[in-house]
């Protein structure tokens, strides 16, 4: 006779009795660290703290997240910064769950439809994990309310706002408060997940909203890049649809406003796609807050036949100095990888985060392949992209001098060969 469902049931009694318990606790002032002391939260969060250590899983737990924007995107990204254990969370939306928006809402079910959705959150967020404090803003965001809901030096901010104004304001609010955030772009009518990226704003492409918002903090603000933002390369698949009550007849799109100012849109969209927006804005940050070292593909737009001359150049260049290319032992496809996922599509000495992107192929006529220790061969692992007149003062220096005269550019440089020989098992 099994007794499973016993057992099941007589674990899930305990578990709940403690996190309810640990929840009173965390109120009466135990420090988010304390909370991985906990058997069951520890258990809870065990495959995170073996990913990551107890020390950085501290770093998560001990941790302050706003979410603004809790639809497609932001009840998404929320879920699994919950799930991930940030012990704080101030979840803000001034709107409501709708039936139709439960193709791609996280947790919301047909209970909760007409509800706030941050009222919604709070509630399930409480049974999953109810160590984390929750609090719900049922509110709208802007200039009036920057102050009560960006206060309290929050660790990261999570804007999942569609409408530009508001997201303008809130963006320029966290730089001006030096406020870590991440901005999702739309994510609406679109239908292919391989081509979500994370980049600088300014290096966003095909994407209205990215677009729109880059001018408006510009012309408004001043400000001209270093937020970054998940967006998609792909374009839009399908267009807006209009409000119709009939067949025949188009409704007035302004009756269906909820906020005067709000542009009301009707936008298909596949439920997949804001979804997996949301788990990647939740990964960036949760990896950052563990301090756990990611790096982003970069968006280099370069072709095929760029990464060949940038090759042909490379052998070229062996020739001249070694007298031949014999020691050359990369082909295309491993100069892709160095070129665009070690060195981001620029030089090694410039390797600042803005213009990284769609401009970068103007760039190819100046730059070139070298080895970084003359006495090792052309490897995956020895390659650095310098301009030209960069790789002649390479060419005429030694790494000791390099180490000695310039250690915070030798460290840069080792430390990306040594993620090379990581990748590649050397």
């Amino acid at each position: 006779m099994h007794t499973y469902p016993r057992i099941i049931s007589l674990e899930l009694n305990v578990s709940v009795g403690r996190g309810r318990k640990r929840l009173k606790d965390l109120r009466d002032g135990l420090a988010g660290s304390d909370l991985l002391t906990d058997e069951v939260v520890s258990e809870q969060l065990t495959r995170n703290i073996q990913f990551f250590g107890m020390e950085s899983q501290k770093k998560v737990t001990e941790s302050f997240v706003v979410v603004i924007g809790l639809g497609g995107v932001g009840s998404h990204a929320a879920s699994m910064l919950l799930r991930s254990g940030v012990g704080r969370l101030l979840l803000v939306d001034f709107d409501q769950v709708s039936l139709s928006s439960l193709n791609r809402h996280a947790v919301a079910t047909r209970e909760d439809v007409g509800i706030p959705k941050a009222i919604c959150l709070q509630k399930h967020f409480s049974a999953i994990y109810p160590e984390c404090q929750i609090e719900a803003k049922v509110q709208l965001y802007d200039a009036s309310s920057e102050e009560e809901i960006l206060s309290g030096n929050p660790d990261f901010v999570l804007d999942c706002i569609d409408n530009i104004d508001t997201k303008v304001a809130l963006l320029a609010a966290c730089v001006r408060r030096g406020l870590r955030v991440l901005s999702a772009t739309g994510a609406g009518a679109r239908a292919d997940p391989t081509r979500i990226r994370i980049a600088d704003l300014q290096e966003s492409s095909n994407d209205p909203l990215s677009r729109a918002v880059r001018y408006r903090l510009r012309k408004d603000y001043g400000i001209d890049g270093g937020i970054p933002v998940v967006f998609s390369l792909e374009k839009p698949k399908v267009k807006l649809l209009p409000f119709k009550i009939s067949a025949a007849e188009e409704e007035n799109p302004l009756d269906y406003q909820i906020v005067p100012g709000f542009r009301v849109r009707i936008i298909p969209v596949l439920g997949t796609i804001p979804a997996i927006f949301g788990q990647v804005m939740a990964s960036y940050v949760v990896t950052r807050l563990a301090g756990f070292s990611v790096q982003t593909e970069p968006v280099v737009n370069l072709d095929l036949d760029h990464y060949r001359i940038l090759h042909q150049r490379l052998l070229e260049h062996e020739e001249l100095i070694y007298g031949s290319a014999g020691q050359v032992l990369v082909d295309i496809e491993e100069i892709m990888y160095v070129v665009k996922e070690l060195w981001h599509g620029r030089s090694a000495r410039d390797q600042s985060q803005k213009g990284i992107g769609r401009k970068m192929w103007r760039s190819v006529n100046e730059l070139m392949l070298v080895r970084w220790d003359k006495s090792k061969p052309a490897t995956v692992s020895n390659l650095i992209l310098l301009k030209f007149i960069e790789a002649e003062q390479h060419e005429s220096t030694t790494i000791d001098r390099i180490r000695e005269e310039e250690p915070e550019f030798y460290s840069l440089v080792t430390r990306v060969l040594r993620r090379a020989e990581m990748d590649f098992a050397l």
